[in-house]
């Protein structure tokens, strides 16, 4: 090796790797979601779920066979082997990590590993002509190749309390990321250079750059800073909220409209640490608001409540959205909620974990409960054409109710930059 191994660390030489006992259980868990839907094995390349099962996200894939199937689950790496091997466990790796074999050799293999039948794939992830080009080269074995993608997203709704503590510590930097925002932020200051106040004391913590999302080609802004007007300006992006973006390919969140006096500004920060979704906004103002902001702001709060009261209990997310859009609609927000017609966006929350935009939703249609170990950011907004009013935060659902994941009552639901 030509390289310093010993380079790949976190902060301060920090073992940042995804603990092997991880890795087993969450191969574990897939091996007996595979034998339930009487699915023999899974072959994964897409980066999200490579990184869940390996620990890295380098090129290559892993077949995972399912409980009792007899066939060995491999991880086959194209490059870097050496990294894989490492950020894997080292010699401590769950199952062999090796070279990837010519695509040409890719039913033998697998029939070396002890298949028969073709594995299933992520269809509902990798794009078309990769998931056409697997399928030929899997053309030799038996049977069809079935779509596990639902398997993979069932099973990442529950955290482990590992991934919950990275969830936690996610929130506690984006509660410093505000806590710059507040000190440096301010009267004048452009929502791009408040943005880049945030974006510091990220990448400082050690935010990659990436955010993952489900949904093509939702690719967003992790810092959406919108002050007054900006917030009912509409955007591509499924959200409550667009803004004026930098330009028109980056159409959405922090732009070049200023901080004005006494006029709302929604700063909305999404954080990642170690690749897991912190989601969190408060308000902030230069100067006194008009007591209808205040009011609104009330109002979202009591929405709040109910949707993570709701939530706690084990209702159904569908039932949640009811009992919270109806609350809005009492209050006479149903032309503000999430949105502005037409460009509203129907959903109080969204799961969070390694993607922005998991499962399930607080929406029509998830006729079933956040599971008790279920991560979801809760974001009642109200948008008007001067401006937005709302709160989020992170919350994951416990045996006893949901617990923040994010500042929650540590931090202000709104600041005035004096």
């Amino acid at each position: 090796m030509t390289w310093d191994i010993g380079r790949l660390t976190g902060p301060d030489g920090v073992d940042w790797r995804v603990p092997v006992s991880e890795l087993e259980n969450r191969r574990m868990r897939l091996a007996e979601a595979l034998l339930e839907n009487g699915i023999e094995s899974a072959l994964i390349d897409d980066p999200v779920e490579l990184y869940w099962l390996t620990g890295g996200r380098q090129n290559g894939m892993i077949l995972v066979g399912a409980k009792d199937s007899g066939v060995q689950t491999t991880h086959w790496v194209k490059r870097s082997l050496e990294r894989a091997i490492f950020e894997s466990g080292g010699g401590d790796c769950p199952n062999p990590v090796i070279s990837q074999p010519r695509m040409a050799e890719l039913a033998e293999s697998i029939r070396k590993k002890g298949g028969i039948s073709k594995p299933s794939l992520l269809e509902g992830k990798i794009p078309h002509d990769r998931w056409k080009f697997i399928s030929e080269k899997i053309g030799g074995l038996d049977g069809t190749s079935k779509d596990c993608t639902s398997i993979f997203y069932d099973l990442r709704e529950k955290k482990s309390e590992w991934e919950i503590q990275m969830l936690r510590d996610s929130g506690d930097i984006n509660k410093s990321m505000f806590e710059a925002i507040r000190e440096k932020g301010g009267l004048g200051k452009t929502e791009l250079e408040m943005a880049a106040i945030a974006d510091e004391v990220s990448r400082t913590a050690g935010f990659g750059g990436r955010i993952r999302m489900r949904k093509w080609p939702m690719d967003c802004d992790r810092v959406v800073i919108v002050a007054g007007s900006s917030a009912s300006i509409p955007s591509y992006f499924d959200s409550a909220i667009g803004g004026i973006g930098a330009s028109p390919i980056s159409s959405l969140g922090s732009g070049h409209a200023k901080v004005q006096r006494n006029s709302p500004v929604t700063v909305d920060i999404v954080h990642l640490h170690r690749g897991y979704v912190s989601d969190c906004t408060r308000m902030f103002s230069a100067g006194i608001l008009d007591d209808i902001w205040l009011e609104r702001l009330e109002h979202m709060v009591e929405i709040r409540n109910a949707v993570v009261s709701s939530l706690g209990k084990g209702d159904e997310c569908s039932r949640t959205w009811e009992i919270g859009s109806l609350m809005a609609k009492e209050m006479g927000y149903s032309e503000n909620l999430m949105g502005m017609a037409p460009d509203k966006s129907n959903f109080l929350g969204h799961s969070v974990g390694l993607e922005l935009d998991e499962t399930p939703v607080i929406a029509k249609g998830f006729d079933r409960p956040l599971c008790i170990g279920g991560t979801m950011a809760i974001e009642p907004k109200v948008i008007f054409p001067d401006g937005c009013m709302g709160t989020e935060d992170t919350f994951v659902r416990t045996k006893d109710g949901m617990e923040y994941l994010t500042m929650g009552d540590s931090f202000p639901l709104i600041t005035d930059w004096i």
